[in-house]
């Protein structure tokens, strides 16, 4: 006969281990899944080959684009105003960017291959030209600010001399932001088949993790992304309420239609990618709640925004060919000097686009 102390001593502490998420039931326990860590994601077999060859299509399309800005920007015999110097800046940080894509095309099918070194390397990379990009952005955003609405103090101030400086300052600050992808390295994911399969991304010790992961957030969220728009926008809808009121103002606004697309490529290119990276960064800060299908489908969405996000490296130089008259002139005449065209068929076209180049201040 079972002896009835012993029996309340089962009990008691089979309640002990419910207040643990536990469930004894003879031998056997079952763990509560709400209170067990969320699977990391990783992309399924069938989509490696359509996002390898994805990253493949935008290095393709990134790199002779970006090229042929910077080249058609650079060769100019004219001393650069602050506005292409920026855009040629640009232009380099995009190249940066597409240099990386080849790395994370050969990731996504072989898992990756290249070390840590090469890890550390190709993020810090990826974070400069992400970081470089919007505050050359807000450069621009800036100095047309200062052109059309405070045309009287930029004139007396030595703009050309101080955007050199600028351009400095934006890349000493890109790198400084950038270094916390030293924390990356290649690793197996937890989900991982493949004993061999390795990934590269960020890997902090067990006891920093979250400390680590909220500040580099905070850092992109706020430098690489709200102040950054928190400046550009005022400045735009500034700009343009001035321009409105301007006789004669269409030439000018025909002048910011390249500035203004290249804003607004850049915000449609990554403000998906910065609102999930936030929801994630709520996730595991513990500010809101969550069950691993929702952390699991956050996961999704950051990947696929950030794809989407890299397509912006090669929409600049789109957007220049089709939108910018002084860089269509500007590419026309190297073109003829080149041979590649010929003199008769564009001297009238060349023609056309002088009076538009001597009133546009920019691209």
């Amino acid at each position: 006969m079972t002896d009835p102390n012993t029996s309340s001593f089962y009990i008691d502490f089979g309640s002990a281990y419910d207040s643990l998420n536990f469930t004894y039931n003879e031998s056997e326990f079952y763990i509560n899944p709400d209170t067990q860590p969320c699977k990391q994601f990783v992309i399924p077999d069938a989509l490696t080959a359509i996002v390898s060859a994805f990253y493949v299509l935008i290095f393709v399309l990134a790199i002779p684009g970006n090229l042929v800005v910077g080249l058609v920007i650079g060769l100019s015999k004219q001393t650069l105003p602050p506005s292409d110097l920026y855009l040629l800046h640009l232009a380099v940080a995009d190249l940066l960017l597409a240099l990386t894509l080849p790395f994370w095309a050969t990731s996504v099918t072989q898992g990756w291959v290249f070390g840590d070194v090469m890890c550390k390397i190709v993020t810090i990379i990826q974070e400069l030209s992400f970081y470089s990009s919007i505050l050359f952005l807000t450069c621009i955003s800036m100095d047309r600010y200062m052109v059309i609405v405070r045309a009287m103090e930029a004139r007396r101030a030595n703009r050309r001399m101080v955007s050199w400086g600028v351009c400095a300052a934006v890349w000493g600050i890109g790198t400084l932001l950038s270094l916390p992808g030293l924390l990356h390295s290649s690793y197996k994911p937890d989900t991982s088949h493949d004993s061999s399969q390795l990934m590269c991304g960020e890997h902090y010790t067990l006891g920093s993790a979250s400390n680590w992961r909220l500040a580099t957030r905070v850092l992109r969220h706020t430098l690489g992304f709200l102040i950054p728009l928190a400046v550009m926008l005022p400045c735009y809808g500034v700009t343009i309420k001035r321009l409105l009121r301007i006789r004669g103002g269409f030439q000018r606004q025909k002048a910011m239609r390249v500035i203004f697309f290249v804003v607004v490529a850049f915000l449609l290119c990554w403000t998906p990618y910065h609102l999930a990276v936030m929801v994630d960064t709520f996730f595991r800060s513990k500010i809101v709640p969550y069950q691993c299908p929702a952390r699991m489908a956050v996961d999704q969405a950051m990947f696929a925004t950030q794809i989407l996000g890299l397509l912006h490296s090669c929409v600049n130089p789109v957007l220049y060919a089709f939108v910018g008259e002084k860089f269509r002139s500007r590419l026309t005449h190297i073109l003829k000097k080149m041979g590649v065209l010929e003199r008769t068929s564009l001297s009238r076209s060349s023609r056309s686009s002088l009076s538009s180049e001597i009133t546009s201040t920019f691209m």
